[in-house]
């Protein structure tokens, strides 16, 4: 499994990727705001590395998407400079102050006034955390302005540890940043997507706004985990942490996510919170008065590669469901996704289960 996952973190591609080329007529772009707390490189296709930086470091990138291509692809270059009309590549790329952020904010946020936060996961380099993003934003459709918090990754499998202790690192950075978003009077709602390892830092982000300013901020109004590399009991008290007045909490899982099946045999623990069957009785116990937390279960997809790892983005319908339903505020329920085949029924008193071809979509609420 850690050859196979290696193999597919490690696939040959260039180094230099973030490099500016010239802008082609007929191809979409991506307006966004990087914010890092990753070491800055020499290399300017490079940016950022893998090591801790001296604070946060903003940027603002322009990255410019083919139009013939699939959703949910990312197409890199075989070699550097890429070609815009083939390639995902970046078009401009200029460095932010802090002072600077509101007025980003005012120029892109739009008639929505909404901002799209992504934290990416472990093993994930600066450049392909740009890439990754810009994809789901786009193909999304997002009407908001994209943000990605990048932490110190390595970008290597066997540094599982080091990342764990470099996301913590930098989840008060995260908090940071998000209350920039929220003071911004071009802002009316911030939606945040973390994916894998990225949960941790995310969750605890807010977790800490909702402690140390009394209470979350109605802006931040939702909370979508991608495969949440996160111990179950611990995502609940982290839960219980914020409040009756949290965020709306969507999480992706899939019990064929081979990454968190290695997660979970390196941490030496539990299933992790992106691999549960949410219909397992000590699951519904664990969610049991948690409302406002929707489980979508992607066990029956298959899109990207064999990890199954990446399928919030690599999958065209879980794509279409967070661009659709989740950036636009609204709860992801039966109707939203491909036909039912059948329906569980009521779990409880209030819970669901909605059986679905391929998506199941599972409603923790109270459950006795």
């Amino acid at each position: 499994m850690a050859l196979a996952i290696g193999v597919g973190a490690c696939a040959s591609t260039p180094t230099g990727l973030l490099e500016p080329v010239a802008a082609a007529p007929g191809t979409d772009r991506v307006d966004m705001l990087t914010a890092t707390t990753r070491s800055a490189s020499p290399d300017p296709g490079v940016l950022f590395t893998g090591e801790r930086g001296d604070g946060v470091s903003f940027n603002n990138l322009i990255v410019s998407i083919p139009r013939q291509r699939e959703v949910g692809t990312i197409q890199l270059p075989r070699s550097v400079p890429g070609n815009p009309t083939t390639d995902f590549v970046v078009t401009s790329s200029r460095p932010l102050q802090r002072s600077q952020l509101l007025d980003w904010f005012r120029s892109t946020s739009g008639r929505s006034k909404r901002v799209f936060v992504f934290v990416h996961g472990f093993n994930t380099p600066f450049d392909r955390a740009v890439f990754r993003f810009a994809q789901l934003a786009h193909d999304a459709d997002a009407d908001a302005a994209p943000v990605l918090f990048s932490w110190p990754s390595r970008g290597y499998l066997l540094d599982y540890s080091r990342d764990f202790d470099n996301a913590s690192y930098s989840r008060s950075d995260l908090a940071d940043l998000l209350r920039v978003a929220v003071a911004s009077p071009s802002v009316r709602e911030i939606v945040i997507l973390a994916h894998s390892m990225g949960s941790w830092p995310a969750v605890e982000a807010v977790r800490q706004i909702g402690l140390k300013d009394g209470g979350i901020p109605r802006k931040i109004s939702n909370l979508i985990l991608a495969s949440p590399d996160l111990d179950v009991g611990v995502f609940r008290r982290q839960i219980e942490d914020m409040g009756a007045k949290r965020p709306r909490i969507t999480l992706f899982t899939a019990q064929h996510d081979r990454a968190l099946q290695l997660s979970r045999f390196i941490s030496r623990g539990a299933t992790r919170l992106g691999g549960i069957d949410p219909t397992q009785q000590q699951y519904r116990q664990q969610f049991a008065g948690l409302s406002g937390i929707t489980v979508i279960d992607l066990s029956a997809v298959n899109a990207g590669d064999r990890i199954n790892h990446d399928l919030f983005a690599a999958s065209p319908d879980a794509v279409r469901l967070i661009g659709g339903r989740l950036l636009q505020g609204q709860v992801v329920t039966d109707f939203d996704v491909p036909a039912p085949l059948a329906a569980a029924g009521a779990i409880g008193s209030a819970a669901t289960l909605l059986m679905t071809a391929p998506i199941r979509v599972f409603d923790a609420a109270t459950v006795p």
